[in-house]
């Protein structure tokens, strides 16, 4: 249901967005990278549990930097033309990602914790 809920938005987003259309798509591709990336790194497995916090610090780091960096990409090719959209467009797919990518991992760890099904011989 709050897929179907994120998906309804989305599209209700990009047609309220319809002259500003650019800085809605800047505001999508900048938050979905910066939160891939950031959980890319947050989440790694490591053999050593010290490393834990470092990682979570790389993560952070990681997506404020390309957060700016993207506004400066998106403001230096007029791709953002109204700060608004951008914005409104950056918190809504920021949180939809990180809901997205949420999902998705415990998605996998259960389907990993499940024990598989062994046919008798």
């Amino acid at each position: 249901m709050i897929l179907v809920a994120i998906l309804s938005l989305s599209v209700l987003g990009s047609f309220l967005a319809g002259e500003h259309f650019h800085s809605y798509m800047a505001g999508f591709s900048v938050a979905t990278l910066s939160v891939g990336v950031c959980y890319w790194l947050a989440f790694r497995s490591t053999k050593y549990p010290e490393m834990a916090f470092l990682l979570l610090l790389c993560g952070l780091f990681a997506k404020i930097s390309l957060t700016v960096i993207g506004v400066m990409w998106g403001l230096e090719r007029d791709l953002i033309g109204s700060p608004f959209i951008f914005a409104l467009s950056y918190l809504f797919f920021s949180i939809a990602a990180t809901y997205s990518y949420a999902r998705y991992r415990d998605f996998v760890q259960t389907r990993v914790r499940q024990p598989a099904l062994v046919q008798p011989a």
